[in-house]
């Protein structure tokens, strides 16, 4: 219960900050009046991009994939030099404010704005939906409260911070739960390893086993593996047979269990998996592509590539660069943020092995997004334990409120103008925003956070990224060409997300692809809106070469 109040009072506080701002126009609503200094920026940057995946997703991810996962910090600030490289200075020069309007300018087509609009709302909503997801886990965990009030807590709270003031109003807020994201993960890191014993060699090459008895309820039905026979104390139903809390031996194999069902294991039994984790050795967990997946060379190479460029096309980060004053702060901004993440990121491949010794039983359940959140506990029993479960769900909420206010007005901004622009079409807007991904959340099965976002990298990564590239750096863009780009690349990302989330789990190369598309549909992308484009090299815009010397000649102020 102190936990709760301790999240309350961080809702509240953050709503006092957010209702002193109030917008003068439009400026206001989308770019903040473009006065937002750069050490300011990055750390709104930072507090938004460090997302409910990057906070709790990926620990859970290191925790049941291991070695291969870390590609993922690696990739995003990576992402993020590229970004600095290729469009962030230029992007600011061009005046707009936000990525529909960039194309609208560049290429002079309602289409092509269109296109673009459509292709944010699906990344936008990709990324809201494991928000909401990650403050059910959060609020579900630390207080036993049902999962929806954490989503309805995270949509009310984000819609009295961006309503008022949009940008302006989230800008120093997202600044502010920056640091105190990188203070939820560097005390509870720094104190965790201080108490950790580490394990001798023979017992990390072991399989996942519980160091204790411990108890697992499972929270749907689902197929059981086990690696060897155990004796457990089961209530519930398994394979079919209700039991009342006796004993029960189970061979080696798969068994089903019944949403519900309380199951005991003594300690030293195996951990057993789900049918939707691959059980890894200690040896094989931390060693890069040695499972876990499918094709797992492939997808890692996809992962990365997705985040690589997909970095360049998430429009809640794009947009934030045009509250800079200039395209030199831009930049300046942009290194700022690479050095930042590289901190917060030294931290979740930690928690997700600490987790692997403290919390095997998520390995059962699937909850792997769990791990941050019982870590305090399980290492430090009482009242420090508490204190630590305080400040990680704090810094939990704190990153889902974070982002999603920045994906919320970075959509809006992109589909206010068909509901008549001003703040009147921003907030209704924003409150279709949040409305679509919170009737997902309720009527699908989430898979974990993490690989939502990951699906939305892929498909910023496959339509809006070339469209940046291309439009920054080829004066031979055509509006048909910007459009067949984002249709060919986007739509095969959006429909592998779109599977991935209505249809599970696939095995084979199909099931790669449509866990991580990226290796084939930006290719896709890019190649869809050059060859269009040549062929359509007729209708390249006349204002092309005022726009291309706008984006790059040098600039009068900073």
């Amino acid at each position: 219960m102190i936990t709760v109040v301790a999240l309350a009072l961080l809702i509240a506080s953050l709503l006092g900050v957010s209702a002193r701002t109030r917008p003068a126009h439009a400026c206001d609503l989308y770019a903040a009046s473009r006065e937002v200094s750069p050490w300011w920026n990055a750390s709104a940057i930072s507090g938004e991009y460090i997302s409910a995946a990057a906070f709790l997703g990926m620990a859970g991810l290191v925790l049941a994939y291991g070695a291969d996962m870390l590609w993922l910090p690696i990739g995003a600030a990576a992402g993020h030099v590229v970004l600095l490289t290729l469009v962030t200075a230029p992007l600011r020069r061009s005046g707009a404010y936000t990525l529909s309007d960039f194309a609208a300018w560049r290429l002079g087509s309602r289409t092509v704005r269109h296109a673009v609009s459509a292709c944010v709302v699906v990344i936008g909503w990709f990324y809201l939906l494991p928000q909401f997801q990650g403050a059910g886990v959060t609020l579900s965990v630390i207080s036993g409260l049902p999962v929806w009030t954490g989503w309805v807590a995270v949509v009310l709270a984000v819609g009295v911070m961006i309503l008022p003031g949009g940008m302006r109003s989230i800008t120093g807020m997202q600044a502010v739960q920056f640091w105190l994201k990188l203070i939820a993960v560097v005390v509870p890191g720094l104190i965790f390893l201080a108490v950790w014993r580490l394990q001798n060699d023979a017992d990390a090459a072991r399989a996942p086993y519980f160091h204790r008895p411990t108890t697992v309820t499972a929270g749907t039905s689902a197929g059981m593996r086990l690696t060897a026979p155990a004796v457990l104390t089961v209530r519930g139903v398994v394979d079919g047979r209700r039991h009342n809390g006796e004993p029960v031996r189970l061979d080696a194999g798969t068994h089903r269990v019944r949403a519900g069902a309380r199951l005991r294991f003594p300690a030293g039994a195996a951990v057993p998996h789900t049918d939707q984790l691959t059980l890894l050795r200690g040896d094989r967990w931390a060693t890069p592509f040695s499972g876990g997946r499918n094709h797992p060379l492939a997808a890692t190479y996809s992962v990365l590539l997705s985040v690589l460029l997909g970095t360049m096309g998430l429009p809640h980060l794009v947009v934030r660069f045009y509250s800079n004053a200039g395209g030199r702060a831009a930049r300046r901004t942009a290194k700022i943020v690479v050095l930042m993440l590289a901190a917060f990121y030294l931290f979740p491949a930690l928690f997700g092995t600490l987790g692997r010794l403290y919390t095997p039983e998520l390995l059962m359940t699937g909850e792997t997004d769990a791990t941050l959140l019982m870590l305090p506990h399980r290492i430090l029993p009482g009242l420090a334990g508490d204190l630590l479960t305080i400040l990680v769900a704090t810094g939990a909420f704190a990153a889902f409120a974070s982002t999603s206010c920045g994906v919320v007005v970075a959509v809006s901004g992109s589909i206010s103008g068909n509901f008549g622009g001003g703040a009147s079409g921003f907030r209704l807007s924003a409150v279709i925003t949040m409305a679509v991904p919170l009737l997902l959340a309720v009527l699908t099965c989430v898979p974990q956070s993490m690989a939502l976002i990951t699906l939305a990298f892929a498909v910023a990564a496959s339509s809006l990224c070339p469209l940046l590239v291309l439009g920054v750096w080829w004066s031979r863009l055509t509006p048909a060409g910007a459009v067949a780009g984002v249709l060919a690349g986007g739509g095969p990302a959006t429909a592998a997300g779109l599977a991935r989330i209505l249809g599970g789990q696939r095995p084979g190369w199909l099931g790669m692809l449509i866990e991580q598309p990226a290796l084939v549909t930006v290719p896709l992308g890019f190649a869809a809106m050059i060859g269009v484009s040549l062929l359509t090299r007729a209708t390249v815009p006349a204002h092309t070469n005022r726009a291309m010397a706008r984006m790059h000649l040098p600039e009068d102020r900073p």
